[in-house]
């Protein structure tokens, strides 16, 4: 199995590696991001997902807790009723971030969970007591199903049970087995998930559209596109991993969380999605709240200010599997005249600004045009300087030399019409 220091990221990859690093990122802040890749065979979407857990950055649990509790916000039946001085003498420790998977022969209670029949049967201290299932086993982390599309075909009591998970966040599961009280759990847990939709039983969102509509992100992977990009996969056959780069992803993530508080998204932002969702005749809102949510991370990741560049981004990876691909293409090409049209104000108005400043060093019109605009620079000097507490002898109207206009000021009512409407020449 290769490490993710020895993947090769190419034009046909390069969303996926995005949206995985958005999605790691979340779940180490406690919030799920689930997400889908799509592609052909052998384009490596299955690869870099199982690579990916090498950055996951550690957490930090309840020590020995087989649920994952967080120490801030403990929620398995033994610890959400401790007190911070109880959890305190426990002790905390610092463990992998979960990555799980759920195989296509799981059962319900291997997903879920069941009575552990070791404990049951002990003949020292015989007791009825649960055995974790794998979702609530990955709690705070990630669980990857390969072949998703198979899985939603075959095993529907698997999907109502995802869907149940995915549907909120946190999730939910509830572990019932006869003879033992209900268990209901929280569960905060991304789904990550690979699939062929070229091959039966056909694309997710035919299969299980409600299912397919819990994903945040579906990506296409697609295979490399030059030879040079080949060549560099077949040698990273023989590359050896290296951990330094490993390390720094890690130390990426974490300098990206202790940042998230200081990026949001803005109310043009926000209108601009709201716009999009009524304009397009989008189905699912959950489209616009993964778009939000993944700028806001994407802010925190690159260390910038979020912006539609950002949304038209995400547009395609969050919207690909809720609106026909017609409709997709009209989203974009609105989004990208939108952001051709605020770049040529943008300029428009460098451009007038440049305009005006140039404006200062060219000799005007000779008289009372030049003599007001000097006069008007050296009273915003004075202004400025007594800003910043520096008065200087500018401030004596002595200094300030303004010119009278040439004619005196008469009522308006005694003008012509031709002397209350000029052009700019003719005032000069």
């Amino acid at each position: 199995m290769k490490r993710y220091s020895q993947l090769i990221r190419h034009e046909g990859n390069s969303g996926l590696f995005d949206i995985i690093d958005i999605a790691i990122l979340s779940t180490y802040a406690g919030i799920p991001v689930h997400i889908h890749a799509e592609g052909l065979r052998g384009t490596g979407k299955t690869t870099i997902i199982r690579a990916s857990r090498n950055i996951f950055p550690k957490i930090e649990r309840i020590k020995g807790c087989e649920f994952n509790c967080d120490p801030k916000r403990p929620h398995c039946p033994k610890h959400r009723d401790l007190s911070p001085e109880e959890i305190e003498r426990i002790g905390v420790e610092l463990i992998d971030m979960p990555f799980l998977e759920i195989s296509h022969s799981a059962k319900k209670g291997t997903v879920v969970g069941s009575i552990d029949v070791g404990k049951l049967l002990s003949k020292e201290n015989p007791q009825a007591a649960l055995l974790l299932g794998t979702i609530p086993r990955a709690h705070r982390g990630v669980i990857f199903i390969d072949e998703i599309n198979r899985l939603a075909d075959t095993a529907p009591e698997i999907v109502d049970i995802l869907l149940d998970v995915m549907g909120t966040k946190p999730g939910r599961i509830q572990i019932e087995e006869v003879g033992m009280p209900t268990v209901e759990l929280p569960v905060q847990v991304s789904v990550w998930a690979a699939s062929n939709p070229d091959e039966e039983p056909g694309p997710l969102e035919d299969i299980r559209r409600q299912l397919s509509d819990r994903f945040d992100f579906v990506v296409n992977v697609e295979r490399p596109k030059d030879i040079g990009t080949v060549l560099k996969i077949l040698e990273g056959r023989d590359l050896k991993d290296d951990p330094a780069l490993e390390m720094e992803k890690v130390k990426e993530f974490i300098k990206a969380k202790e940042r998230l508080d200081q990026f949001y998204v803005s109310d043009d932002l926000k209108t601009t999605l709201a716009s999009m969702y009524i304009n397009f005749g989008l189905e699912s809102i959950r489209g616009l709240e993964s778009i939000l949510h993944g700028v806001w991370m994407l802010g925190a990741l690159l260390g910038k200010k979020p912006d539609k560049k950002d949304i038209a981004y995400l547009v395609r990876f969050a919207l690909k599997h809720r609106t026909d691909g017609k409709n997709l293409a009209e989203i974009l090409k609105n989004l990208e005249n939108h952001n051709h049209k605020a770049q040529e104000n943008h300029q428009k108005a460098l451009n007038e600004f440049s305009v005006r400043e140039n404006a200062i060093s060219v000799p005007q019109k000779e008289g009372y045009k030049k003599d007001k605009f000097n006069a008007l620079r050296r009273i915003l000097s004075v202004f400025s300087n007594s800003l910043k507490g520096k008065v200087s002898n500018a401030a004596d109207p002595k200094n300030v030399n303004i010119k009278a206009p040439v004619h005196k000021a008469v009522p308006i009512k005694q003008l012509d019409i031709n002397e209350c409407v000029k052009t700019e020449d003719e005032l000069w």
